[in-house]
């Protein structure tokens, strides 16, 4: 699956309008946003070179043109470091292993995290491994082993928009953590597969994916409505896992002493509590 790197360019300049940039607007605009030849002279490159770039098939760019277009484009910092690695893709890369094991080390990290539901993420943000309360939160265990996978859960399983009080912003997020994920890994079957069933299966995810947005994870809030504790206000951490770049472990947080806090301890008592008999 190859990054395109004429629609992500296409899709940056339909944000910003002449003004934002101290251009007047004259005549009737067919597209939204800079025009290319606008979006040339504000980086100080002829209108061929950036109609080829964003084409596809000029030469090999600059760190300095592709600065001079990200700061026109005003990208953020995410989306400067996307520029560049779809604007220059490795040569000869390969796709990524079909597979991925989580270190055994890693997962007692992992276990070890008795009061906090926490999972480990892989490539295309495919769920390897959780600890109990993880489990307890977002039933990792009840899903197929093939389905253990975030943009599945939120894009196709029915019951993710009453799980998520927030879907929108977390469909969203999903699309453009992998979206980022594409740009790093352009020659991934499994990824383009997966983008291939739910753009089939999702208008939700063919609109957002057409949108071209790319955001890192590290951080943020998440709200969770679970059929036995309620509503959960979790914030949560994005690590990155030490030797496996295509691996990170994610920490749900709640903050001491909230009442997500105390509903979260009665769902770890509750997750450890033996099934009864029968």
């Amino acid at each position: 699956m190859e990054a395109d790197l004429g629609d992500f360019l296409r899709s940056r300049r339909a944000r910003i309008q002449p003004e934002d940039v101290g251009l007047q607007a004259y005549g009737r605009r067919r597209v939204p946003g800079l025009r290319r030849e606008e979006v040339a002279q504000l980086a100080g490159v002829s209108v061929d070179y950036y109609i080829r770039l964003e084409q596809g098939r000029g030469p090999s760019v600059s760190d300095a043109v592709l600065d001079a277009i990200a700061r026109v484009l005003r990208l953020d910092e995410t989306e400067h470091a996307y520029l560049r690695t779809v604007a220059r893709p490795r040569a000869g890369a390969s796709a990524p292993a079909s597979s991925q094991r989580v270190r055994p080390g890693l997962r007692l990290v992992l276990d070890s995290l008795a009061g906090a539901p926490a999972f480990i993420l892989g490539r295309r943000m495919d769920v390897l491994a959780w600890n109990a309360l993880g489990d307890a939160v977002l039933g990792f265990s009840r899903m197929p082993a093939a389905e253990r996978n975030m943009p599945r859960q939120v894009f196709l399983e029915p019951a993710a928009r009453e799980l998520y009080p927030d879907w929108a912003a977390v469909a969203a997020e999903t699309v453009a953590y992998l979206r980022l994920y594409a740009g790093l890994h352009p020659n991934d079957r499994q990824l383009a597969a997966l983008v291939g069933e739910l753009s089939l299966k999702s208008e939700d995810f063919r609109r957002l994916w057409a949108d071209h947005q790319v955001k890192s994870k590290t951080g943020g809030v998440k709200r969770i409505n679970h059929a036995v504790a309620g509503e959960l206000v979790l914030p949560y951490e994005t690590l990155g896992a030490a030797g496996d770049p295509g691996q990170s472990l994610v920490v749900y947080t709640p903050e001491p002493g909230s009442e997500t806090a105390e509903r979260i301890a009665l769902l770890a008592s509750w997750a450890a509590a033996p099934a009864p008999a029968g």
